[in-house]
């Protein structure tokens, strides 16, 4: 085989574009595919005359002259191409690299035919030269395509070559022109998880189906991206990379580390995970500890988050690797912010100066309870409680205050250093630090908690005795066994005990129902406090910001479909469409700014 040279390249595909271009696109409908002709390729399943589609890069639409590579899918009748052989080539030389990437992807790549650019006038016809191409790659359809010089029209054809002996048996085909963008084919991940058989690699089967057989052939085709112009091999190529591959140092050194350092992360926090589910800790004190305090859930959803972070096995779809990366940027996010809250209370020492505030605070709370104790046991809002009720409740909770104003002020000597061990755990994040900030409001309002129980339980229990008391006078009673409630005869002293302690629970409910309703809006305030608290912990740890950065910057790796737009559709020129990638999002996606490629 001799060496090939661009110029004699360029003057053969000059006189092949002088033919005759197919008809208008539209006129001929999607047809079925029809055996081909006597003697024809078996490989080819369509004949003479048809409408076959040709998927070809943008990136590719400046290149040189030079033979389309890619993948022809006969069950679809499209060829997708996914690179442009520049001249001089040697064709033994590019037969064995295509060998070698059908070896490494599994895909059929082969020579579709021939690509010409025109950039100047040719001097010379070399039309017999694409016989002797289309007789080296033996290719069935051979595909054609040349964009005029100075000018945006395109000219592509398909041609069949049943053989030598036969010239007259061959054949045109119209050809759809389909441009698409590579990089964002490869990185849209709209291809099918699993590899899927390919007829040209030796399968008997095809499961690809419509466009998903062309997204396939991009991703398994990366093998033939991995060089570009800088390389000094004996193949030019052009694809998507061949400007310089994505690279950088510092990806190449993480993705190097990535292994040893995620393996030793594992084992350690497999040791993590396996303290923290002895049987110790499922004693019942410290499981009902565990279950009650915001920091043990925390940290535990955090052992959650590293495990499946470092975890060794490789993620099975782009689902889980979403997730994965989400959840990683979650995590270094917080502990950003941890790691700046800490700096911010360390730079101006404000933990010594809540420290030294707290006690003010709490006495200062305390007071205010006081005094609205001392309000419901007088006459609120002028209702007439019961006196003797009304007392014995009051002064019950002003004991617990005292109680509780005690323990704060035998606890103020260690506060301070409580609360600098409570700013170094802002190290493990933001959210840890908010979850032990919610523990210590729950700590700090334990009394008015213990309140609203107490005034709970009482307030039920008059409830019930009420609905049983009530019940008596019907003549009902409730049928525990049978879990209903039945008819039932009462004497005149059941009746009579009855309608007394009736009458005590309905003129004692007023003072009860009040001190229940204070309680309860008391402990709703405490609650909302820690529900802000908790919401910030959810939303830091489930907010995808790894998916908002990539809607935002590389939206197309969000895909949830393709679109098409009509690039030229003439009488006399064959049709070309714009493949685009649509972007999964709530509002419509406009697509102005495209342009016509090259």
């Amino acid at each position: 085989m001799g060496l090939v040279s661009r110029g004699a390249a360029e003057a053969g595909l000059g006189a092949a574009s002088a033919v005759d271009r197919p008809g208008p696109p539209d006129a001929v409908p999607n047809p079925t595919p029809t055996p081909p002709a006597e003697g024809a390729d078996p490989g080819s399943s369509r004949g003479p005359g048809m409408v076959l589609k040709a998927f070809f890069p943008t990136c590719c639409a400046s290149a040189d002259s030079g033979l389309l590579v890619g993948r022809w899918v006969p069950e679809q009748s499209s060829a997708v191409v996914l690179a442009v052989v520049h001249f001089p080539f040697i064709p033994v030389q590019v037969k064995e690299l295509l060998a070698q990437v059908q070896q490494a992807s599994q895909v059929g790549v082969t020579v579709l035919g021939t690509w010409c650019h025109r950039r100047q006038e040719l001097e010379e016809s070399l039309g017999h030269f694409l016989e002797g191409l289309g007789a080296i790659f033996s290719h069935k359809p051979w595909f054609q395509l040349c964009r005029e010089r100075g000018s945006k029209s395109w000219s592509c054809k398909a041609t069949h070559w049943w053989g030598p002996a036969s010239p007259a048996a061959s054949g045109e085909d119209q050809v759809m022109l389909i441009f698409y963008d590579q990089r964002k084919v490869l990185l849209s991940q709209l291809h099918p998880p699993m590899a899927l058989p390919d007829r040209q690699a030796g399968d008997t089967t095809a499961s690809a189906g419509g466009l998903a057989a062309v997204f396939d052939t991009v991703a398994r085709s990366e093998a033939l991206f991995q060089s570009d112009r800088f390389d000094e091999g004996p193949v030019r190529l052009s694809h998507w990379q061949s400007e310089g591959m994505e690279a950088s140092i510092l990806v190449e050194l993480a993705k190097w580390a990535a292994g040893p350092v995620c393996l030793f992360l594992a084992c350690l926090l497999s040791l993590i995970s396996a303290a923290s589910s002895c049987r110790v800790f499922k004693l019942w004190p410290l499981s009902f500890i565990w279950s009650k305090l915001s920091t043990c859930e925390q940290l535990r959803h955090r052992l959650e988050q590293l495990t499946l972070i470092f975890s060794t096995r490789k993620a099975k779809n782009p689902a889980q690797l979403m997730r994965k990366a989400n959840m990683l940027v979650s995590v270094l996010l917080d502990v950003a912010l941890g790691l700046t809250l800490l700096s911010w209370l360390h730079r101006k020492d404000l933990i010594g100066q809540l420290a030294d505030a707290l006690i003010p605070v709490a006495d200062h709370v305390a007071e205010e309870l006081q005094h609205l104790l001392q309000w419901l046991m007088g006459a609120p809002a002028g209702l007439k409680m019961n006196r003797a009720l009304d007392q014995v409740l009051g002064r019950f909770f002003l004991y617990h205050i005292h109680l509780w104003i005690s323990y704060i002020h035998l606890m103020s000597p260690f506060i301070e250093r409580i609360l600098w061990h409570v700013g170094l755990s802002a190290c493990l994040g933001l959210t840890v630090a908010l979850s032990i900030l919610s523990d210590i409001i729950a700590l700090l309002t334990f009394h008015i908690y213990c309140f609203y129980v107490y005034g709970a339980r009482l307030y039920c229990l008059k409830i019930h005795g009420l609905s049983s008391l009530w019940r008596l006078f019907r003549g009902k009673k409730w049928n525990v066994l049978r879990q209903r409630v039945d008819s039932c005869s009462y004497d005149l002293d059941q009746l009579f005990i009855g309608t007394l302690l009736f009458t005590i629970l309905v003129f004692l409910l007023p003072t009860t129902a009040l001190y229940y309703l204070v309680f309860t809006l008391l402990r709703l305030l405490v609650v909302a406090v820690q529900g802000l608290i908790h919401l910030l912990v959810d939303l830091i740890n489930s907010l995808p910001l790894y998916s908002l950065g990539l809607r935002l910057c590389r939206p197309y790796r969000l895909a949830a479909g393709v679109k098409f737009r009509v690039l030229e559709h003439e009488t006399g020129r064959p049709l070309r469409l714009l493949m685009q990638v649509s972007i999964a999002c709530i509002l419509p996606c406009s697509s102005k700014g495209l342009r016509e490629p090259g």
